[in-house]
This record gives structure tokens, sequence and C-alpha cells, in this order.
């Protein structure tokens, strides 16, 4: 009997394991393309609206999806905090705080921190040129995004499962 209870409980455990690291693949194209909106908003208030970049990114902040919501209030909040620090280093300092806590991959991460490179030193039009080219990568991204989730989601969900089952059967 104990080992039966054993035996399930490691077969849930490898399952388990195997959907966590399924969700992370599943989860990245999602928040790639809120992170593609939200950009997309923050070009609309710095072309169309002329908003200043502190409040542009308030309002980003409140629109944007959960996920990455955080990401725009944390450079809003570096930029208002009178610390000095320009719009790229606030942009920086967000992105370090809010990469760990993202599905986002390193590819990803880079795009984001050329991006803050060019927020607040020019005017909006060149502004909006380099919001476009990181909404342009960040769609490549979900498109690679997205074929790679199809391919592993199921295989690692497979793969917890049946490598559970090979350590109880290692075991018996």
């Amino acid at each position: 009997m104990l080992k039966l209870l054993g035996s399930i409980v490691v077969t849930i455990a490898g399952g388990l394991t195997g959907m966590v690291i399924a969700r992370s693949y599943s989860l990245r194209p999602v928040e790639l393309r809120y992170l593609q909106s939200a950009l997309q908003m923050l070009e609309t208030e710095i072309t169309y609206t002329a908003t200043p970049l502190a409040e542009a990114l308030g309002l980003v902040a409140a629109r944007a999806d959960n996920r990455v919501a955080p990401l725009f209030e944390q450079t809003r909040a570096e930029l208002l905090s009178m610390s000095g620090c320009t719009a790229g280093e606030a942009w920086e300092n967000a992105l370090r705080k809010f990469y760990p806590q993202s599905a986002l991959l390193t590819c990803d991460f880079s795009i984001l921190r050329s991006l803050g490179s060019a927020l607040g030193i020019s005017d909006s039009r060149d502004q909006s040129k380099h919001l476009r080219l990181a909404m342009e990568q960040i769609g490549m991204e979900i498109n690679r995004a997205e074929s790679n989730a199809l391919r592993h989601v199921k295989l690692w969900n497979y793969l917890g499962f049946l490598g559970g089952l090979v350590i109880v059967l290692l075991f018996y």
C-alpha cells in the first residue's frame, strides 16, 4: 500500500514538473502580445497626443494587462522619483526588476533594452520609429514563441508524467 501511494506521488510530482515547464512555453507568446500592445499604446500617446513620457507610461500601465503593466508603472515611478536618472536608465532599472518575474527570454530582454536607449532623448517621430522597430522585432519573436509552444507544451506535459512513471519503474 505504501509503495502504491509513493508511486502515485512520484508520478504526480513528475507530471506537475512537466506542466510547470510547459506553462513557461505557453506564457511567453501571451506576454509578448501584451507587451506589443502596450508599446503600441505608448507610441500612440507619444506620437499622436504628445503626452509627456512619464504621463504616457502611467496611462499605458493603467490600460495594459497586469502581466506587463508593472514594467511601465515602475519606469514612470523611476522618472518621477527625482533621482536624476534619464528615461533610458529608468527603463533599464524597471526592466531589470520586471524580467525575472516574466516568461521572457534573453532575446526579448535585449529588444526591450535597445528600446530603452531611445526613450526620451529624441523627438516623437524618432521615438515612434524605435517603438515600431521594437514592435516588429517582438512580432517576430511572437511567431517563434508560438511555434515553440506548439512543439514543447505537449512534449513537456507527456515527459513529466512519463518521467515520473520511469522513476517508479526503476524503484520497483
